[in-house]
């Protein structure tokens, strides 16, 4: 497990519980006694932990490569997924993952960010950066939901766009705008959540939704607090200052209107409880959805342009 230093007392506790575990005692009650005195300490730590996070801490747990993953939601709340590959213009992109599924019943059409869970997985997702062939498939499969009147769900966590030379040449800004436009036209219900990070168009690109969620310690900012330091303070060991300047949590976002509801988390973070927190993200996309279909085309593309619109304007 990444180890996160605010959480160093706590990972000391655990490691201890572990060794107790391990020892071969004759008097295992006392042992059983101390391992519950010790969890109901880490209890109480994690909670007053996490009840105070600063934004460069929450940025912390946002990337924490245990926190669950784009597939890891696919099996936990998607039955019989079929993904489907390629931009039909240049090639496949690994790091955005979109297919048609059922969710608790319900056809439906997903896509995500997949940043992979070990070196291997990682490489080939590239970190779950996606190239403009990514954004290029989203678009191709939001324009097929909306040709066969299914919802879309997309689940955002990317530290945005891949910017690399090749990316840039075939229309990297080109392939995030006109999927931003593909979002806020299309005839059907968009429900998005960022499970993550969602950094920079490379997460507004398949989330300009009609309901916008945030995981309690995700991250949604137009650029890295690192990247953000290295522009103002020309120094990327001012990232804190920068996190708490961007506004990026979901608790800052949701006071700024920004977006509709916050997914609490287990104690200690998604990365502690990966199942509880997929049920509970599934639980709100479910509420979502049964609050927008049946859905009236005009009435829905309204509603999802007057969303956006709002947003920035003085109350």
């Amino acid at each position: 497990m990444t180890k996160l230093e605010f959480e160093k007392p706590i990972l000391e506790l655990e490691a201890k519980i572990a060794e107790l575990r391990n020892v071969s005692s004759g008097d295992s009650v006392n042992i059983a006694e101390e391992i519950n005195r010790m969890q109901e300490k880490i209890d109480r730590l994690l909670r007053h932990a996490y009840s105070k996070l600063t934004a460069q801490q929450k940025v912390q747990v946002a990337r924490h490569q245990n926190r669950p993953h784009f597939l890891d939601y696919i099996g936990a709340l998607i039955e019989d997924f079929t993904p489907l590959a390629g931009d039909r213009r240049f090639a496949e992109d690994e790091a955005l993952i979109g297919g048609l599924g059922r969710f608790r019943g319900m056809s439906c059409v997903v896509m995500g960010h997949e940043k992979g869970s070990d070196t291997e997985s990682r490489i080939r997702h590239n970190f779950g950066m996606a190239r403009p062939e990514g954004y290029r498939k989203a678009q191709r499969l939001m324009e097929m939901a909306q040709q066969f009147r299914l919802p879309v769900i997309t689940l955002v966590d990317t530290a945005g766009a891949y910017p690399g030379v090749g990316a840039e040449e075939r229309g990297q800004a080109e392939a995030i705008a006109k999927s931003i436009e593909t979002c806020l036209r299309i005839k059907t219900p968009i429900v998005s959540v960022i499970i993550g990070e969602g950094g920079s168009g490379g997460a507004i690109a398949i989330a300009a939704a009609d309901r916008i969620y945030m995981l309690e310690h995700s991250i949604y900012s137009v650029i890295s607090p690192e990247g953000c330091a290295s522009i103002l303070w020309r120094s990327a060991s001012f990232a804190n200052e920068a996190a708490a300047a961007l506004k990026l949590t979901a608790q800052d976002l949701l006071e700024l209107r920004l977006i509709d509801g916050i997914i609490e988390e287990p104690v200690g973070g998604a990365h502690r409880n990966k199942e509880e927190t997929m049920s509970r993200a599934g639980a709100r996309i479910e509420k979502a959805l049964k609050e927008l279909i049946p859905w009236n085309d005009d009435k829905l593309i309204k509603n999802r342009h007057q969303k956006f619109l709002e947003m920035g304007r003085a109350a």
